[in-house]
């Protein structure tokens, strides 16, 4: 469609990006490109190695990467870079800085706003475009957006702030871990191991464990055409897991799938790989928006099959 439309800007999501990038470049080389100008993304955080192969192989490192912020609900884009300015600074991987009207908070569990560089995210004052109510139930969406943290309008998202205003955002809030006490964001652990040369991407969840409270169970797909086997690369994604964040963060289980269920909006759908990981699958709700059933039939197998191998080698 670029090549034929001779479009100037694209704007994706990072599920798009991790599907081609799985595939390879030829999928995107053969196309010409030149007439793209800017690179457009949102809908999750967007990992380093997709970051840099968006901007090398479909930018052909000279289209600036808008990596966006905002959720249906803010009715616009909140965070942003500005690569249109004199002198404008991109960070790869990063919204960056709030738009202009649009007045960010960190909050810390009791919903009060903190000067640490980590929390949730939070906008403090009303914006044009904000959602007024959810309709036929009001109530939801004050106990959603307003209850959390009084005052302020509750994103639900978590926030590395920066110096000069920059923030990042680290995903959901309801994604972050409880491993011996420490709380470790499962985004950061994907995108530790999204830097492997054979992975395409990664979904981190978390799982009852007798001792820790909780362990890390990732899922991860590799690219087409890898050499190395399934246990050298997990041998490599938990030394570089370790190396990078450390040995609190190791998962206990990595099980590789061909992909990952999606909405049919491509969206990863977290809340049946958490029912899987802990056991679950026999009620994983709601399935209706459920792109590939196959998927999680798969997963859910490979599932079975990795906790017989584990319950053996207990034995």
């Amino acid at each position: 469609m670029v090549e034929r439309l001779k479009l100037n800007h694209i704007y994706v999501s990072p599920t798009a990006l991790r599907l081609l990038l799985k595939s390879g470049n030829d999928y995107v080389v053969k196309y010409d490109r030149s007439s793209l100008r800017k690179l457009g993304c949102v809908g999750e955080p967007l990992n380093h190695q997709a970051w840099e192969w968006f901007y090398d192989v479909v930018g052909e490192k000279r289209c600036d990467i808008i990596d966006t912020w905002w959720q249906t609900e803010t009715g616009g884009i909140c965070i942003s870079p500005r690569p249109s300015e004199v002198g404008a600074e991109i960070i790869p991987a990063m919204p960056m800085r709030p738009m202009p009207g649009i007045s960010l908070a960190l909050v810390d569990k009791k919903g009060q706003e903190i000067d640490a560089d980590k929390g949730a995210l939070c906008i403090k004052k009303p914006w044009p475009g904000i959602a007024r109510s959810i309709y036929g139930n009001h109530q939801r969406f004050l106990d959603t957006y307003f209850v959390s943290a009084p005052g302020f309008y509750y994103t639900g998202d978590g926030a590395h702030r920066y110096d000069g205003g920059h923030f990042q955002i680290t995903g959901r809030m309801d994604d972050v871990l409880n491993v011996s006490g420490h709380r470790i964001g499962t985004a950061e652990i994907e995108d530790v191991m999204d830097d492997h040369p054979d992975i395409s991407e990664t979904a981190v969840v978390g799982f009852p464990h007798e001792i820790k409270g909780e362990g890390i169970y990732a899922y991860a797909v590799l690219k087409d055409g890898r050499k190395k086997s399934k246990k050298d690369i997990e041998i490599e994604l938990k030394d570089l897991i370790k190396k990078k964040i450390g040995g609190l963060a190791l998962p206990e289980i990595i099980l590789f799938t061909p992909s990952l269920p999606r909405t049919r909006s491509g969206k990863i759908m977290r809340r049946i790989l958490r029912k899987i990981a802990k056991d679950d699958f026999n009620d994983l709700g709601d399935t209706s928006t459920l792109a590939d059933p196959e998927t999680v039939t798969f997963i859910v197998d490979k599932h079975v099959e990795l906790m017989k191998e584990l319950k053996s080698k207990k034995k």
